[in-house]
Parts: C-alpha cells; sequence; structure tokens
C-alpha cells in the first residue's frame, strides 16, 4: 500500500496503488474495507525514522531490544511490534529507490501469512503435497516463459539469486568433473570460470564457497554500457587454456545491479557452444523483464543457456524471499546433491517419491517460498506481471527525460536504461564552473553520500549510491514498485537539490 498517500489522507489514491497491481475495479471491491483500513495502520508516513545503532541499542521512548527473564504482557508485545516499524525502513513506500526488491503487494503478504500458518517444510511431498506440486507447476511455468521446451527443464526455490548462482556453479562443476562430489577438489585439475566487471559479487563468492577459490573467476571487460565484450571472452577463455586451466563455466548476466546492463547472451551462447562451457544467465534482476512482451527481446538468446537464476522477489514485486535456480538438464540437481538420507527419503513410501524434492537441494529445512508466487500469479495472471513491468520500466524513462532536461545533474552515461536502472551524479553550484580533474572528481565523490546522509535524517526518501571503476560516487535509482508515481521522482530530484545544494 502506498504510504505516500496515507500523510496525505487520500484514500482514492491509496486505492489506486491496489488497482495498479490488479487492473480491474471488480477485484478491488473484493478487497475488504477493513483490509484496506488495516494496511493504512501499518503503513508510516516516512520512508524511515532513523536512529544510528547505538540509539536502538540503548532504548528508545520505552523500546528496548533486551530480552526479559519473565513474560511481557500483551500490550507491551503489541507497542513492540509497532515500534519495530516504526525504526525499521517502509521498503513498501513508493519513494523507496534503494534496493531492487521494493513495494508491498497485498495478494502476496496474504501468501506470506498463509505459509507462516502452514509453518510446514519443502523437503518431502508428505509433509507439504500442495506446496511441492505448486512448485512443480511454477517451476514449469518459468522454464516454458525461459523458452525450453517441456521436457528440458529442473528447478528449485532457493534463499536469494546469491544461492541459485551457487548452485549453477555446483551442477556446472559437477557436470564437467562428477568425481567432486565424493574425492573433493583435490582430484580435479584447476578450473576457470568465466563472469563480466559488471556481474554480481555473488559468482566470486560462490567459487569461494565451493572451494574453488575467487581467483579462478576470470573477470571479463565490459563496453561502455555494462555489457560484457564477447571477443574479451573469447580471448579469456583461450588464455587460461594456455595456463593450463580447465574452462568450464560462463556467467552470463541479464540485468546488471549496477547499470540495468543486459550482456549479448546469444553471442555468449555461441562462444559457450564452442568450447563446450556451461552456459548460466544471472537474471536475477533482469528475469521480471520475461513477463513483458515489450522487454522480454532485451533476453534474447536465454532459452540456449543450461541453467538460469530468476528472482521474483524483484521486479515481480513478490515479498522477500523468492529466488529461483533453474537448471535445462532433468535430474542433474538431484545427482549433485543427493544422499539419500533414510529417515527422510524412503523408497517404500505410498506415493510416488519423485515428489521428494528435499535431495535435490543442499538445504535440509526449506522455507515456502512458492506459494506468495503462485497466489500473486493468481490474483495478477502473466498479463498483469507484464503490465507491472512495463510501468517500473516507463518510470526510469521519465526519470532518464527529466535528468535530460536538468543541467542540476548529469548522467552517467547518455544511453537510455534498458532496465529501471538510472545511474546519475547531482552537480551543487559549488562545482559547477570546476573543470573536469582530479580536484572537481575528489569533491564530487564527497557529495552523493552527504546528500544520502541528509536523507536518512530527513527520512522522506531513500536511494542508493557507489563508485564504479574510475567514475565517483554517483546516485543509482531503480524501479521495482509499481505504486511509484512521477510526482515521487519529481520530488526525489527536487530533495537532492534542496539537500545538496548547499555542498
Amino acid at each position: 500500500m502506498c504510504k505516500q498517500y496515507l500523510h496525505r489522507l487520500d484514500c482514492t489514491k491509496c486505492l489506486h496503488s491496489v488497482r495498479i497491481r490488479y487492473n480491474s475495479c471488480s477485484e478491488l471491491e473484493r478487497i475488504s474495507l477493513s483490509a484496506v483500513d488495516a494496511l493504512k495502520i501499518l503503513c508510516l508516513s516516512k520512508v524511515l525514522d532513523f536512529h544510528h545503532p547505538h540509539q536502538l541499542k540503548d532504548g528508545l521512548e520505552g523500546f528496548s531490544l533486551d530480552l526479559p527473564e519473565h513474560a511481557e504482557t500483551l500490550e507491551q508485545i503489541l507497542v513492540d511490534c509497532r515500534d519495530t516499524l516504526k525504526y525499521g525502513v517502509s521498503t513498501g513506500h513508493p519513494r523507496f529507490f534503494n534496493q531492487l526488491s521494493s513495494g508491498l503487494d497485498v495478494i502476496g503478504v496474504a501468501g506470506e501469512w498463509l505459509t507462516s500458518t502452514a509453518n510446514t517444510n519443502m523437503f518431502t511431498y508428505e509433509v507439504s503435497p500442495v506446496f511441492i506440486l505448486m512448485e512443480e507447476v511454477l517451476l514449469k511455468k518459468m522454464q516454458s516463459i525461459v523458452g525450453w521446451s517441456e521436457d528440458e527443464g529442473d528447478g528449485i526455490f532457493c534463499p536469494g539469486g546469491t544461492i541459485s548462482n551457487l548452485y549453477s556453479i555446483l551442477v556446472a562443476r559437477y557436470r564437467v568433473c562428477p568425481e567432486v562430489k565424493t574425492k573433493g577438489m583435490g582430484a580435479l585439475p584447476p578450473l576457470a570460470l568465466f563472469t563480466s566487471e559488471h556481474s554480481h559479487y555473488s559468482v566470486k563468492k560462490s567459487a569461494a564457497v565451493l572451494g574453488l577459490g575467487s581467483e579462478s573467476v576470470m573477470v571479463v571487460t565490459c563496453d561502455e554500457r555494462g555489457k560484457m565484450i564477447p571477443a574479451e571472452l573469447e580471448s579469456s577463455i583461450l588464455a587460461a587454456k594456455s595456463k593450463g586451466l580447465l574452462p568450464f563455466y560462463v556467467n552470463a548476466t541479464a540485468g546488471t545491479t549496477v547499470y540495468g546492463a543486459f550482456d549479448p547472451l546469444a553471442a555468449i551462447a555461441d562462444i559457450c557452444h564452442t568450447h563446450r562451457l556451461w552456459m548460466h544467465v544471472d537474471a536475477a534482476w533482469g528475469g521480471g523483464l520475461l513477463m513483458s512482451d515489450r522487454h522480454r527481446r532485451k533476453l534474447q538468446g536465454i532459452e540456449r543457456a543450461c541453467s538460469v537464476t530468476w528472482n521474483p522477489h524483484k521486479m515481480m514485486c513478490v515479498p522477500l524471499q523468492c529466488s529461483v535456480i533453474l537448471v535445462k538438464k532433468p535430474g542433474l540437481l538431484q545427482e549433485c546433491n543427493k544422499l539419500g538420507a533414510e529417515y527422510l527419503f524412503q523408497t517404500d513410501k505410498p506415493y510416488d517419491v519423485n515428489y521428494d524434492t528435499g535431495d535435490k537441494s543442499i538445504q535440509c529445512g526449506r522455507h515456502v517460498d512458492v506459494f506468495k508466487l503462485w497466489l500473486m500469479w493468481k490474483a495478477k495472471g502473466s498479463d498483469g506481471f507484464g503490465s507491472q513491468v512495463n510501468k517500473c520500466l516507463e518510470n526510469a524513462e521519465y526519470l532518464y527525460d527529466q535528468l535530460k532536461r536538468n543541467s542540476d545533474f548529469q548522467l552517467v552515461f547518455k544511453h537510455k536504461p534498458e532496465h529501471s536502472n538510472v545511474c546519475f551524479w547531482y552537480i551543487p553550484p559549488s562545482l559547477r564552473a570546476l573543470q573536469p580533474g582530479p580536484d572537481r572528481d575528489r569533491r564530487l565523490h564527497e557529495v552523493a553520500p552527504q546528500i544520502k546522509g541528509r536523507m536518512m535524517e530527513k527520512g522522506s526518501v531513500l536511494i542508493g549510491y557507489q563508485p564504479f571503476g574510475d567514475k565517483v560516487n554517483f546516485f543509482r535509482c531503480v524501479f521495482s514498485n509499481p505504486a511509484t508515481q512521477p510526482e515521487d521522482i519529481d520530488f526525489l530530484l527536487n530533495e537532492i537539490i534542496t539537500l545538496g545544494a548547499d555542498l
């Protein structure tokens, strides 16, 4: 529910934020007034009520993190719930532009509540029959959207995109060297994997966790827009072979974290085919564009991937956490991870034990992440998700156009955004007469952090910043909340100007 609308006391706009998601007045009428009122109560007018760690640890206005020896009253428990929301960050606010996952979906929240009520585990059909079947249905649906045929595909819901990417390296390594499962890394030749300089840090982290070592990851040069250069990938593979390494895996990114760039998937697939390498597509951020007829062409070639990471908790606005690893080869996840614990995975159960999917996972206990996505898909349909994605990218284009017209700002690159990422600098009056050079860069580098600090203190809006390569700190605005309107974007720019004019 859109929190900016609450402090304006405008119920029509508040209901409009629901209508954005479900696009139907008849469906809107089925949402009870009491549910809408309850969401109004939960919503806060600020994006955050910021306090430093020592302030929260010391206690504020009766809010204490200390744990008691004796039970507290129900009234105090309710106060604690209220204060936890009060001092936390309101990621559902339409002016929260800080992370790739944001928004508050009414149906998704209902799905999360039901999941917690069921309080079951996703390892066997006997304890999670409906959820296991839902997972199968959703995985098949997502595989078909990627472009795989009915008989080629497997997958599992994971606790985040980092773990999904880890699975991709795990199964790729098993495919090329299955003995690693029993004999460990000592039995293998030195391996090499490849990813772009704009890719997510989880690729190197996964290599470290899996014992390959972060130095086994070869970083491939990108063009100015942040896309992997295929010729550089080819050169890196040949260089690795010349050093006696065994290349086995390439990570291509569909929607990079900072620039929102899409690697040239078809060209990368050609190279992987030539060298017989596993091609993974990290579409954690960009996978949602597959739901849009207008934008899915940006992922052309993804159907040739051996595995795909896709996070519905990002562009599809599903409550955290909801991530999927899709693997093109059926049975490979099971072969790679199966240990057959007899207290869980008995073979003489009175049903088809192929539905005991827990041995595909590196976890034992696995949270039910599937139901909220299934319920939202029921409520929106594929078309509804597509409209939602289109809205977020329209917001990015609106911001891009506003920045081009405003001399107070400078775009990090002049190209129109491919995704909903928009990167820019605010140039305060004191720097506008300075010539480009080290002194201007040093002073500009300090601008975004200072404005961000003032934003947090005020709590009116939240946006991320970072340096990248030779570029000093710049703002990165991302859109994944369909409740965000053009007036929220205008507010963001005006707030940056107001907070940074004296710097």
